[in-house]
């Protein structure tokens, strides 16, 4: 559906102006977006299709129309349509009635045209189409993105081409909107980038603060960046190399997680001691280190197995990233430090440990207050999952109300429901449709939908053109008839010859199929309503209107047809995601409990480092339940992102029999770590994006739950003061 044509499409508005101003500037827009091959179609004023066009569709009619069948052939029903034509002729109407009426006396392109008329609110002015029922005037113009628009390049050419077209129409004061598909996926992308780049400018510049303070060294600063910046180059590369491109979300929210690599080479420098050799800092830290890099990759890459694109693309990335910024910490940033022989500067004496480590007290609280948490979470029902899909949504709120009004103005069917039928080729489905038709038109009728595009209403089925066409009278038969039905009527002779030469070709006409239409302006329309998938065809009904979605599903269950909600069907998605979740993190937590103990081996210390972790994530969920939180796919991630951060602080404080000096360099490298991490999601709290927030405020929670508990939790019981020589 999405390849259809409808990615495209873009809706363009101009107002602030008189209407005879925006009249022109919509002309001058039109033409100058018609002659450009980015636009497969341009509508906002002018006739539906080129003369040429018509004159092919009024040469077929007699196949195309509804109103095809032996009985309107009829002497009476003749009689009939020509006192109808009479009337027309003597009316203001008459130059129409005489172009259209005297070779089509019966209606048959007036009938075919009004099952592809729509419910607009538009009227067309001095070359411009203008909504009705607005006090200020409003134009509007539809353009199509030619091929589709599928691609973001193409996209953001249209558009650009646009907003050209409106700076070189001197537009004065007024103001050019835009809406449609492109639109809402290039203001979702622009968004999450303005944010992604406010908050990387503001946090790199924090963080760089915090680590000059830190360390007192620019060596120090460009040593540290060459495990992240390494991770984060291969994590895009290689996620672009297996998916074909990376989702703006993925992107955004892939690079600022990976930030938090730059852990690893601190952890590795915070350790060392002034001029001690890589292989004693690297014998310290090696087991805390990669058990912390391994549990890490596999609770984040556990989002490969999602089941949602967006955050597949974000598990590879992050997998890619942490295994490269290990490797470069531990093998490629050693002989870096060495040689410019960098280390931390301690802040005082050591002995500022006892007195900090005397908060372990208060271990009992922290365990009773994750307990707490636990019980009151659960009897609240556990967390709350999202379900509502526009809460998830990047995309402005004024972004979508637009689209929807111009949309409604346009008369265009709403991307809510569509009926999908499918076959193995265009005939089938368009065959499957037509005996869908009289069920849908009686749904109209009572009142169930307000109306609906379908191709078999563009184009019928070869059969059906065959049947038409074998219900047209042979030329003697007609000619009898029309003489007949012209007695007492002031017609020539000859007047209805036309009518009969048409009516004689198209018993000899061939019948369409889609090939016929598809370099015609019918053909784009005909576009998104059936298309070529895979092996087969498929054709949606699309719908307006929709006043009870239950009826409509009831109503057309049909061989081969699959009606498809498309909000229920999303809203559906979340709904399950929290089973899934509960799932993926069981999964993921026995992986990581199964390194623990690989790595850990005692039981205790397994125990504090899990018990640490645990109540972080506890208290992060109550506190995101009660504040009245619902739990999506993102959180999920952001939870994962927590317990990698946290179980890096747990398998550092852990460790057992270190003196006071190794305890103050992993006290002080944690809280460093820590600091960066608050200081870079606390930041993307305060995004406009609603998901890059939700991100921020997860992980900035989780990450200072997280440090607490495993200062608290994770070490060992009772701490020497110094380790023994």
């Amino acid at each position: 559906m999405r390849q259809g044509g409808t990615a495209g499409l873009v809706l363009v508005a101009l107002e602030v102006a008189a209407e005879p101003e925006l009249a022109r500037i919509s002309r001058a827009m039109q033409a100058r977006l018609s002659s450009d091959a980015r636009f497969s179609r341009i509508a906002g004023g002018e006739a539906a299709w080129s003369e040429a066009d018509e004159l092919r569709i009024f040469a077929q009619r007699h196949l195309l129309s509804p109103l095809i069948r032996p009985e309107i052939f009829e002497t009476a029903a003749l009689r009939r349509a020509l006192e109808e034509v009479l009337r027309g002729l003597r009316s203001s109407a008459a130059p129409l009635v005489a172009r259209y009426a005297l070779p089509d006396p019966i209606g048959a392109f007036p009938a075919w045209l009004a099952m592809l008329g729509a419910d607009h609110r538009l009227t067309a002015r001095d070359g411009a189409w203008f909504v009705t029922g607005r006090e200020a005037p409003r134009a509007v113009i539809l353009a199509v993105i030619a091929g589709g628009g599928t691609e973001m390049a193409a996209q953001e050419a249209g558009l650009a081409a646009i907003t050209d077209a409106f700076t070189l129409a001197e537009p004065g004061p007024a103001r050019l909107l835009l809406a449609g598909p492109a639109v809402i996926a290039r203001e979702a992308s622009r968004g999450i980038r303005a944010d992604v780049d406010r908050i990387a400018v503001i946090s790199t510049l924090l963080v760089v603060a915090l680590l000059a303070w830190r360390f007192r060294s620019l060596l120090v600063l460009a040593a540290l960046a060459v495990p992240v910046l390494l991770s984060v180059a291969l994590g895009i590369w290689l996620t672009g190399l297996f998916f074909g491109s990376v989702h703006a979300i993925a992107l955004g929210f892939g690079v600022t997680m990976l930030g938090v690599t730059l852990d690893y080479p601190v952890l590795l420098l915070g350790h060392r001691k002034h001029h001690e050799a890589a292989h004693g800092t690297r014998a310290r830290i090696r087991g805390a280190f990669w058990l912390a890099v391994a549990t890490a990759t596999l609770g984040l890459g556990g989002l490969v197995f999602s089941g949602f694109p967006g955050l597949a693309q974000l598990g590879v990335l992050a997998a890619i990233g942490l295994l490269a910024a290990a490797a470069a910490t531990w093998w490629l940033l050693p002989p870096l430090v060495v040689a410019a022989q960098l280390a931390p500067v301690a802040a005082g004496e050591a002995r500022w440990v006892h007195r900090l480590e005397g908060a372990r007290r208060f271990r009992a609280a922290a365990i009773a207050l994750a307990l707490l948490a636990g019980g009151a979470l659960l009897a609240v029902g556990g967390p709350r999952w999202e379900t509502d899909l526009a809460a998830l949504s990047p995309v402005p709120d004024a972004a979508r109300a637009l689209d929807a009004e111009l949309r409604e103005a346009l008369g265009a069917a709403e991307a809510g429901q569509f009926l999908l039928v499918r076959g193995p080729d265009a005939q089938t489905v368009l065959q499957r449709q037509e005996a869908l038709l009289p069920r849908l038109d009686r749904l109209v009728e009572a009142g169930v939908i307000g109306g609906y595009e379908a191709a078999a209403l563009i184009l019928p089925s070869m059969a059906r053109q065959l049947e038409r066409r074998a219900a047209l009278p042979a030329p003697e038969l007609l000619a009898a008839r029309l003489a007949e039905a012209s007695i007492g009527l002031p017609f020539r002779p000859a007047a209805f010859q036309p009518f009969e030469a048409a009516v004689a070709a198209a018993r000899v006409q061939a019948p369409w199929s889609p090939a016929e239409l598809a370099d015609t302006a019918l053909g784009l329309r005909l576009a998104p309503l059936l298309g070529q998938r895979g092996d087969g065809w498929q054709g949606a009904i699309q719908f307006r209107g929709v006043t009870s979605v239950a009826a409509l599903a009831q109503a057309l269950e049909a061989p081969g047809a699959v009606f498809i909600d498309v909000r229920t069907e999303l809203d559906g998605i979340l709904a399950g995601f929290g089973a899934r979740s509960v799932w993926l993190l069981a999964l993921a937590g026995l992986a990581i409990l199964l390194v623990l103990a690989l790595g850990l081996r005692r039981p205790a210390r397994i125990l504090r480092v899990l018990g640490a972790i645990a109540a972080a994530q506890i208290v992060t969920l109550a506190v995101l339940r009660f504040a009245g939180v619902s739990l999506s796919p993102i959180h999920l991630a952001a939870l994962l992102l927590v317990g990698g951060v946290g179980l890096d602080y747990a398998l550092f404080m852990a460790r057992e029999n270190l003196d006071m000096e190794e305890r103050a360099r992993t006290l002080r490298t944690l809280i460093t770590c820590n600091a960066m991490t608050l200081l870079t999601f606390g930041l993307l709290a305060t995004c406009a994006t609603p998901i890059l927030r939700d991100i921020g405020a997860t992980v900035a929670l989780g990450a200072a739950l997280s440090l607490g508990f495993a200062f608290l939790i994770a070490a060992p019981p009772r701490l020497p003061a110094r380790l023994p020589q």
